[in-house]
């Protein structure tokens, strides 16, 4: 029984990661219009944080070109200004009534920047689930209810789990390296 609440402990703590490592590597442009890129871009709005796929409809316009139309077109502007401040390399123009955002085509020399890009977010994302091991192996060892033998069947059952975490963020990390590669 306790070896499930740290299991679950460690779940929690892999899922923030990998939530975080996903949006993180939504900031490496893929070459063409994705509405993901931009949809959970958070924005103050009348003193409620709000994603902007909340405050407006997102489309692709073209490969290269998204078009948001905000509910509220006095959200406009603040959904201009979050889009800028992400940094996404990407030219925004506001037509008064939407936003339209280009994207500018990838060079090859681009694409492998980016990948080494994603690769800095993979590791990163990586060691902070072996940090999210060694905390949970604390305090296992720690638990002097726990037999000797009991512990080392906790730690290997955290192990295998680590090790699946660790394969799910090198799935992602192919996926996006595949998008970003192909032309």
């Amino acid at each position: 029984m306790e070896l499930q609440i740290y299991l679950e402990e460690l779940k929690e703590l892999a899922m923030k990661i990998i939530d975080n490592y996903q949006m993180q590597i939504t900031k490496v442009a893929i070459g063409r219009a994705n509405p993901a890129l931009i949809s959970k871009i958070k924005v103050n709005y009348y003193d409620s944080i709000l994603a902007i796929d909340e405050l407006s409809s997102i489309q692709v316009a073209s490969a290269l070109q998204l078009i948001v139309k905000p509910f509220d077109l006095g959200s406009i502007k603040i959904i201009e200004k979050a889009i800028t401040e992400y940094n996404l390399g990407v030219s925004i123009s506001n037509e008064g009534h939407q936003l339209r955002i280009s994207y500018p085509q990838l060079t090859t020399e681009k694409r492998h920047e980016l990948v080494k890009k994603l690769n800095v977010y993979t590791e990163q994302a990586k060691v902070n689930i072996r940090q999210a091991r060694q905390e949970i192996n604390k305090k296992i060892k720690s638990n002097e209810e726990l037999s000797e033998d009991l512990k080392k069947h906790f730690l290997d059952s955290i192990q295998k789990e680590i090790e699946n975490y660790i394969v799910k963020i090198e799935k992602i990390a192919n996926e996006k390296e595949s998008d970003l590669l192909t032309i």
